[in-house]
């Protein structure tokens, strides 16, 4: 018991919130372990031995009730804890390997999570319930998001020093389960799960619409239906704890601002609504007047938004990991804003995962990747083996050589991004029809980018009534006026040709 007194008097010179929360958890998790050794030695059955120290806590009827989990289940939900984590850090922009190495460090947050987990699921594990794997997932992920919302940058860094961060971010950590959220007035973290019940109850089919909290009021006379709303809420469930005034009010008319027409606002909050959790003025304004600093179009922004509503959402330091590596391809900050511009996706996907492996398979085959990158930038977002390699190979089948399929790609990079069941099996089988030789296609692959049943067999049609024949570029690329006029040259000449070869 000395041991437990000091462990209890140290949390209280410890500096940080994250240490008390931790230290807290070290006591009241020993506290239980002597508590289970003692009702193991006196009155449990045998077979409870297999279970570890690691208790429930219920503070229903104000006393202590303890029941043991599993070991197995223990090791379980520390291994599916580091999943959802690993995917969370590469989300976040890191590699593979980065990502590993940050979970190795990370076994004393690990702990914490599930500590979380079974602090806020407890009349569970009192049961012997066992969380799903989708629940578990759920409550993982909400925690990180918020924690992420609350660190920012700082985010890695305190999850590899947890409880202890470097000194130099522990006035910037403030752990949000010690504090109101001067928004919502509720525990902003600790209770988002415990709160999930009354969060889908506060959205409910049967509440009266004069009853339905502000916010969600003013996204309905937006254009947003209650159906979506409830969606909404299950995937952020502190959404529908925000104000009005405070949250959801400002992001709409910052929204606006920008040129975003109301109906577009309604579809970008559906598919983010953490969105309205982010501060305006310390995170969404500053990563945009950064963008900006690097070329991207100001007057893009709603369109740009709209296309992926995440854009202002990402980390300073993933975004720095994505314009390195463009910048790595020799590519301006110039053309790497045009870039954001026209694909903001991009800097989304994972560098090492994604990026990478895309620019080395492209180069291997000898595609000029800066010029693919500059015109079409949503090619890296494509599969390699489901996407890439069944394009090439079914080039490859109908026996173009490799440097023509560079050539194609060079000169349309669309190419690749093409289903090969709806598009080009379709139109390559209507292209032998027509008699063109087959180098046609390495000239002019935008082919595959027209439509087969408005473009290509009615200009066909139209080429086959005049009786001549143009190549695949004019007879696509013109407009009907200049193209009626071509068609109309070409018969001229050929019947002054056969006029003349008559005489």
């Amino acid at each position: 018991m000395c041991t437990l007194i000091i462990l209890y008097i140290s949390t209280l010179l410890l500096p940080t919130p994250l240490q008390i929360a931790f230290a807290y958890e070290k006591f009241v998790s020993l506290v239980h372990d002597r508590f289970a050794l003692i009702r193991r030695s006196t009155s449990l059955p045998a077979k409870v031995v297999c279970f570890q120290g690691k208790l429930a806590e219920s503070e229903l009827d104000g006393s202590s009730s303890l029941k043991p989990v599993a070991a197995t289940l223990l090791i379980a939900e520390k291994e599916e804890a580091k999943v959802v984590l690993t995917l969370f850090l590469k989300q976040q922009g890191l590699s593979n390997s980065v990502a590993a190495r940050t979970i190795n460090k990370s076994d004393l947050f690990l702990e914490h999570l599930l500590s979380r987990l079974h602090s806020l699921h407890k009349t569970w594990y009192m049961t012997g319930r066992e969380l799903t794997t989708m629940d578990l997932r759920e409550a993982l992920n909400l925690y990180l998001e918020a924690l992420h919302c609350q660190h920012g940058d700082a985010f890695i860094d305190m999850v590899e020093h947890f409880p202890d961060p470097p000194s130099k971010l522990n006035s910037s950590l403030q752990t949000p389960p010690l504090e109101l959220d001067p928004d919502t007035k509720v525990l902003s973290v600790l209770l988002i799960d415990s709160m999930s019940p009354n969060a889908m109850a506060r959205v409910s089919d049967i509440v009266p619409a004069d009853n339905l909290p502000p916010h969600v009021t003013y996204l309905i006379d937006l254009g947003l239906d209650l159906k979506k709303i409830q969606v909404m809420t299950r995937k952020f469930r502190m959404f529908v704890y925000y104000t009005l005034e405070g949250k959801v009010k400002p992001l709409v008319e910052f929204l606006i601002e920008l040129g975003m027409a109301k109906s577009d606002i309604s579809r970008v909050l559906y598919r983010k609504p953490q969105q309205c959790g982010i501060s305006l003025s310390e995170n969404l304004i500053p990563t945009m007047k950064f963008l900006e600093e690097l070329g991207v179009d100001k007057q893009k922004w709603a369109r740009m938004i709209y296309q992926c509503p995440t854009v202002l959402c990402f980390s300073r330091r993933k975004i720095n990991l994505t314009l390195s590596f463009l910048k790595e391809l020799c590519l301006s900050e110039e053309t790497i804003g045009k870039i954001i511009t026209r694909y903001p996706n991009i800097i989304g996907y994972n560098v090492e995962d994604k990026l990478r492996p895309a620019v080395e398979y492209f180069k291997s085959m000898g595609v000029n990747v800066p010029c693919l990158i500059r015109q079409w930038p949503q090619t890296l977002a494509l599969s390699i083996e489901g996407n890439m390699k069944p394009t090439i190979e079914f080039f490859l089948e109908k026996g173009y050589s490799m440097e023509e399929i560079a050539m194609m790609i060079n000169r349309f990079g669309a190419l690749t991004t093409y289903s090969l069941s709806k598009n080009l099996v379709t139109k390559w089988d209507f292209f032998l029809s027509m008699g063109y030789p087959r180098s046609e296609l390495v000239k002019f692959p935008q082919y595959f980018g027209y439509s087969l049943e408005r473009r290509i067999k009615p200009r066909y049609a139209l080429m086959q009534f005049y009786g001549v024949r143009l190549v695949l570029n004019m007879l696509l690329s013109l407009t009907e006026i200049r193209l009626d006029n071509a068609l109309q040259v070409k018969r001229k000449k050929r019947e002054n040709g056969d006029d003349k070869r008559a005489s």
